[in-house]
């Protein structure tokens, strides 16, 4: 789908396919659609599968995609109302509940777990013939927020936590969360920081994570609040996931004291931790340079085993824009290992090095691939600007 769409420009069959893909359930297509274009305005009502049928599938994606802002229009605020309170009583009731009552099956239910958008999965239940989703958490989430209901944080911490990290439950309330940046708020994840249930720490990291990555400044309150925290935190946690958590929480802050936390990691066992940290490291805020710290580091985590963490180390090298050789020959050194993305983002910090060889690098990777557009553009963009300012263009 990602090919074609990058291949064809017609916004007119986009809408067509908006269409196709809602009635076949596709709520992951159907947003992908809207995202490149697609007008849900050009599909008449009978045309898309109606919204009571999306809540009880249980799929945030499909709601959304028939909420969008271009036909959100039609559907009365009643109706969004009673739509809230037929998922609130899916959500209660549980999913499973619900189909054995719906289908009066006494059989097994089968569960699997599938995309159901971009970033978020979804459980799956079949049973008696009848098949939904477990997403209606997420569904009551964004109705409540579209309707200018305000949840408890207690409730919506409750509802993320019934599932993983990478179901929409919890990205949703997490997200709704983070954009409140009240005491109340503050307090009820500050509380999660000591629960023993590691899920519920893992909330309380990502939720200031976000906390400080939606901050209009680096001084807000919470901002402050949130790094101080986490940097604390960071020398007691056990759990690798959480710590991961944690430290993925100081990306994009890079002051001191963050710094020092993320430097105490570098030799951490797993990879998960040494990206975060890699993730982590770059321009302290008071002087706008790397740090002679960071950089070593950064140079050791250009060289680790793990592919995801000499991406990451890497890509933090090149967005110093230093012009430092040490650092520039070393992502030139990646500039022939085996996988396209490690090449792709060695081409992209040197040209923000303004360094010469990514032009030709970056002729030998050729155009974006199919499907992979968006990724890869941003990185050779980055060489081809280089070429224009060096010719004067």
């Amino acid at each position: 789908m990602k090919r074609i769409l990058e291949e064809d420009g017609d916004y007119d069959e986009r809408a067509a396919a908006f269409g196709v893909a809602v009635r076949a359930w596709r709520g992951d297509i159907a947003q992908l659609l809207l995202i490149r274009g697609a007008d849900a305005g050009q599909c008449a009502p009978d045309e898309l599968v109606s919204l009571r049928e999306a809540v009880d599938w249980g799929s945030p994606a499909l709601v959304e995609a028939l909420l969008d802002n271009s036909i959100r229009d039609r559907y009365a605020e009643s109706e969004l109302l009673e739509m809230r309170d037929l998922v609130r009583s899916w959500h209660e009731a549980g999913g499973e509940a619900e189909l054995r009552r719906r289908t009066g099956s006494g059989d097994d239910v089968v569960r699997t777990r599938v995309q159901d958008d971009e970033h978020y999965t979804v459980g799956e239940l079949t049973l008696g013939g009848m098949t939904v989703r477990d997403g209606h958490g997420a569904i009551l989430t964004y109705l409540e927020e579209l309707l200018g209901i305000r949840t408890s944080c207690e409730e919506l911490m409750a509802r993320a936590l019934e599932h993983d990290q990478d179901h929409t439950t919890w990205g949703r309330a997490a997200i709704l969360l983070s954009h409140r940046r009240d005491q109340a708020t503050w307090t009820a994840a500050a509380a999660l920081r000591a629960h023993t249930d590691p899920a519920h720490r893992l909330f309380a990291a990502e939720l200031m994570r976000l906390i400080k990555l939606f901050a209009d400044s680096h001084e807000d309150e919470f901002a402050v609040l949130a790094v101080d925290a986490l940097t604390d935190w960071s020398a007691e946690e056990t759990d690798i996931a959480v710590l991961t958590g944690v430290l993925h929480g100081l990306d994009s802050y890079s002051g001191p004291r963050a710094e020092a936390t993320l430097l105490a990691h570098i030799g951490h066992p797993d990879a998960g931790v040494r990206q975060a940290v890699a993730n982590g490291l770059g321009t302290r805020l008071e002087s706008g340079a790397l740090s002679d710290e960071a950089r070593e580091a950064l140079l050791s985590l250009m060289t680790d085993v793990d592919t995801d963490v000499r991406v990451a180390a890497c890509r933090q090298a090149g967005e110093s824009r230093n012009g430092d050789p040490v650092l520039t020959d070393a992502m030139a050194a990646l500039l022939h290992h085996p996988e396209r993305r490690v090449q792709l983002v060695a081409v992209y910090g040197l040209a923000l090095h303004d360094d010469e060889r990514c032009v030709e690098a970056s002729r030998r990777l050729g155009p974006p691939r199919p499907g992979f557009r968006d990724e890869e553009m941003g990185y050779l963009d980055a060489a081809w600007r280089y070429e224009w300012r060096r010719d004067g263009i």
